[in-house]
């Protein structure tokens, strides 16, 4: 996927749009006062579950969006 940027494209790197969808669906569920905060910490628990050998969200969302 390309965004339009100026008079050049920039290239969306494989995944990314699924993991952005993930941290939207999270904070129109939880409604949380400081989304700052709340997209930190959603990011933190995916990297520690993929450390853990969970499944790669990004991975996932780029095999996906194939």
């Amino acid at each position: 996927m390309s965004v339009p940027f100026s008079t050049t494209s920039v290239r969306v790197p494989a995944g990314f749009q699924n993991l952005l969808e993930g941290l939207v669906r999270e904070v129109l569920r939880g409604q949380p006062g400081d989304v700052v905060a709340f997209a930190a910490q959603h990011f933190q628990r995916l990297l520690e579950q993929r450390e853990a050998g969970a499944i790669d969200p990004v991975a996932w969302g780029a095999l996906l969006e194939d």
